[in-house]
Parts: structure tokens; sequence; C-alpha cells
């Protein structure tokens, strides 16, 4: 908008509300079917020829809205979509600010470590852990430790500490005080009290038998993150150290004590660190100093820009998909209006031949087609609603990111500017009616 106003004009402009400016630009999208419907019906009164007509060839109408509504609801429910995945797979990566893994594909460790995705990663070593554990900037370390599911869901190793950070107060019980306790995730249905073993491998093609004996009891529920941590297991990362014959980060005189301090001598390793600094100046820093030949810290923040930025060169593809799907649509419904003119072609030849004026017969053409614009691309909306709504839940269980999308002001503009291109265009069949000849329509 800011590119098609005067210097001047600028501070005005920036001076209004979002909210102002974006209805500002609303009724200016709208602007030009309202200034052709009021020089189109001027002096006269359309309205109850086009009723009759639109009673008359109901069905053949309703055909015709439910076609616009379609595109419609399609249109704005793609692009909702595509900013509410955007929002959720930030809200996701919220809690996690820096994370410190083995060199390699940045994206690929913040798809292991925030999104749980099955991955094999290398381990970073005990010596590395503490001279981050207790860096002066460092509030904790916690270390995050996968590989293991129990019936699809993941089951992850860390510390108290992440657990109290990611899910603060728990839902329900408490949490794990001895190694083989767990405290599930929001979407997990397993109840308190209940036990389970844990499966070599991630998803449903985990070894169902590779820790057989190893028995966990469920202690606790998180709150709901809106994650895919809303479907993991949290356990003790000593617990996961210990089924797989590795120690537990701890000199064994010292017992099943859970958590940090940990021993570099018998720390066995751990594909991600979580690290939460004391002030958010200090992430900085921390990732300048521990961005080394033997790790990388990596903020899942600037991850997700890079992503989003991919993402929103998808939506510019889609919102011009939308647009040419819509103009299609525009023009087979263009295309249908000009056929049904013919339907009434005798009752504009009639109205012609007593005298009506060709501006008043161009005015009942355009009236109809608009009526039928205007209702389909506002029954779209409420269907747009609709499948907004049902895209969000199947996206939300595929991916295990709480998606909420909803309709915002850039998909009431696309509407807007729909309904006033293809108006204009519905000029076009009621020109066209103007040019048949009004005696062969009588005769006929």
């Amino acid at each position: 908008m800011k590119d098609f106003l005067p210097l001047f004009m600028l501070d005005l402009w920036d001076a209004l509300s979002p909210f102002m400016q974006d209805s500002l630009l609303f009724a200016l999208y709208l602007m030009p079917c309202i200034m052709v419907g009021l020089y189109v019906s001027h002096g006269f009164r359309p309205l109850p020829l086009v009723r009759a007509m639109l009673w008359q060839f109901r069905w053949t109408s309703l055909m015709f809205i439910a076609l616009i509504a379609t595109s419609v609801a399609l249109g704005v429910g793609l692009l909702a979509q595509e900013r509410g995945l955007r929002q959720g797979t930030a809200k996701a990566a919220e809690k996690f600010d820096l994370i410190i893994a083995a060199p390699g594909s940045e994206v690929t460790n913040v798809l292991a470590a925030v999104y749980l995705q099955p991955t094999d990663l290398s381990l970073l070593d005990g010596k590395l852990y503490n001279e981050i554990a207790n860096h002066d900037h460092v509030s904790f370390a916690a270390p995050i430790a996968f590989g293991d599911s129990y019936q699809g869901a993941p089951v992850v190793g860390t510390t108290l500490d992440f657990l109290q950070h990611l899910s603060g107060e728990l839902r329900k019980g408490r949490a794990f005080e001895k190694p083989f306790e767990a405290v599930v995730g929001s979407a997990i249905d397993l109840p308190l009290g209940s036990h389970f073993t844990p499966a070599h491998g991630t998803g449903h093609s985990a070894e169902a038998d590779a820790h057989e004996g190893e028995v966990f009891r469920i202690v606790g529920r998180m709150q709901p993150t809106g994650s895919p941590w809303d479907k993991a297991i949290l356990v003790p990362v000593e617990a996961v150290w210990l089924v797989h014959g590795m120690g537990t980060g701890h000199k064994p005189q010292e017992g099943a004590r859970l958590g940090p301090p940990f021993d570099p001598d018998y720390f066995p390793g751990t594909p991600a660190i979580l690290v939460r600094a004391e002030e958010l100046w200090a992430n900085y820093a921390l990732k300048s100093e521990f961005t080394r030949k033997e790790s990388m810290a990596i903020f899942p923040g600037a991850v997700l820009s890079q992503l989003h930025a991919i993402l929103g060169d998808i939506r510019s593809v889609m919102s011009i998909m939308a647009v040419i799907t819509q103009i299609l649509v525009a023009g087979g419904v263009l295309t249908g209006l000009v056929i049904l003119t013919r339907l009434f072609s005798r009752r504009l030849a009639l109205l012609r031949a007593i005298g009506a004026p060709r501006r008043f017969v161009f005015s009942i053409v355009w009236s109809f087609a608009a009526i039928l614009i205007g209702a389909g691309a506002v029954s779209g909306l409420g269907f747009g609603f609709v499948t907004t709504a049902l895209l969000s839940n199947i996206i939300s269980e595929r991916t295990d990111i709480l998606i909420k999308a909803s309709l915002q002001w850039p998909e009431f503009h696309l509407l807007a500017g729909f309904v006033s291109i293809t108006i204009l265009l519905a000029m076009i069949p009621a020109g066209l009616a103007l040019l048949r000849p009004a005696i062969r329509d009588l005769r006929a």
C-alpha cells in the first residue's frame, strides 16, 4: 500500500492503527464493485425482477453459489493454514533458547531436539557438558537423550530442570524422583501408576523386545505445551543410560542419585543439550563460545526463521495459485452466466420491446450476477472458517504441533479483491445480453 501513496501521506498512513489500515484496505478493495453497483442501478429498481429470476432458476443459481463458495473456502483456508503453521512451529520452539549438539545440519539437530523427529546424532561428552553446565552465564544445562519409544511415543531422558522448564507445574501427579519413574506428555493415553517397557528405536517400527525387563512407572503428567512433547514420555537421563548398559553418569559409590552434577569420566554422552542462560544477551556469547570443532550451538528460532522464509515463498506461490484458481472459477461462472442469460433472454427481449431502457436491462443481468457472486463469497467465508478448523485439526494430528489457524485480514483482503474483480467482469455477460437481437428472442 505504501508504494502507491504520495510521500506526504506516508506519515498519515503510518499514524493509523493496524486495524484502521486493514479496514481501509478492505474498503478500497471493495470500492470498485460498490461504485459500479451504484452506477448500474442508479435510477432503476431491478431487484424485484432479479428476485423472481433467482427463484425461477433457484437450483441453477444455488449451483453457481456453491461453486464460488468452494473456491473461496479453499483459497482462504489454505492461506490461513500456512500462517497457522508458522505460528504453531514458533510456539513449539519458544522454550528452546539455545541448543548445543555435535557439528552437522542445524535443521536436522533442531528437528531432533525440539520436534523429536527420529534422527541419529553424534554424542557430546561429559567434559563439554560440565564446561557448559558450570559456565558463569548458564542457569542450567539439560541433556536431552532420545532413541527409545513406547507405542510410537518417544521416550526422552533428561533432568528435573528441563521438566520444570518445559511444563512448569505438572497437570497431574509429581515429577520423577527415581531412575525408573516417568512423566508423560498431556496427550499420552496412559494413566498414572501404569507401567511400560520402552523399545529400542523410535516410531511404530521400534523393536518391541529391546529392553525387556526394564519397567518404568508413570508418576506424573505434564501441562499441554502445543508441541510434539505432548506425545513424549520424559524419564531421568540416567535411566536411558542404564537400559543401554552405559552407567548413570555418576560414580558407582553415589548410588541412584539423579541429575547434575555429572562426573565427566562416567558421562555416557548425550545427543543434545538445552542451555538456559541467566540473561538474554548471554545466549549470543554462549553461542559464539560453544560453536567449535567438537560442538555446534544453535538458536532454534534462527533456524525457524530460515524455514519460515521458505514458507514465505510457498505462501507467495499459494497466494498466486489461489488467485489463479479463483480467476478460473470466476471465468467458469461468467461463462455459465452467459449461457444462463439465454434462459431468460425472451423476458429481456420483452422488456426491451415494451420500451425498457437498455441500461435497465443491463442492470438486471448485472445485478443477477452480482448477487450470485456476493452470496457465493459470503457463503465461502463461512465455509472457510470450517475448512480452516478442519485443516488445523488434521495438521495438528499429523505433526503433533498445535495449529490454531484463523481467518484474518489477508484472507478478507483476498476475498474483497476477488469479489470486486468478478463483479466487474460480470458486466461482460450483461453487455452480451444486450447484443442479442430482441426480435429473434421474442420469436423463440
